[in-house]
């Protein structure tokens, strides 16, 4: 995982206010981990769903930027297939297939046992901004990008 990545990552205060860590990042490919918590459950005392799609999002844009190049995410979908068991969920995410602007990741998220409990979809849009670039400015008001 390059410096440049992991310094435009940290910078991500959602995923960090949410406890979601990056354990790795290559070429397409990106792995990150939440520990689950009280503040992840919902009122039947089952991780929620959108706690659950935050993970997916944030290891779907860690694959997605890990060419260097700003990659935005244009759509997205998830389907859960059962509640987690454990603390610690962790999602692994994949190219299927890029081209000059779009890009296409499926993201599987596993829980303590390895178990599959979801899988997101998302559709990428690749700007010609850098990491680099990025990481120098201030974005939140749109401009830049």
């Amino acid at each position: 995982m390059s410096n440049n990545l992991l310094n435009f990552f940290k910078k991500d205060r959602f995923a960090y206010n949410n406890g979601i860590r990056l354990i790795k990042v290559e070429p397409g490919f990106a792995v990150a981990q939440m520990t689950v918590t009280e503040n992840h459950l919902n009122a039947a005392n089952v991780v929620q769903g959108g706690a659950i799609f935050t993970l997916a999002d944030f290891d779907f844009a860690a694959a997605a930027n890990s060419y260097g190049f700003i990659t935005l995410g244009a759509s997205a979908n998830i389907s859960y297939f059962k509640p987690p068991k454990g603390n610690v969920l962790t999602a692994k995410a994949s190219k299927i297939s890029s081209g000059k602007r779009l890009c296409f990741y499926t993201v599987d998220v596993f829980d303590e046992n390895e178990d599959i409990v979801a899988r997101f979809t998302a559709t990428g849009y690749t700007t010609s901004g850098t990491i680099l670039e990025a990481d120098s400015t201030d974005n939140r008001d749109g401009s830049g990008v």
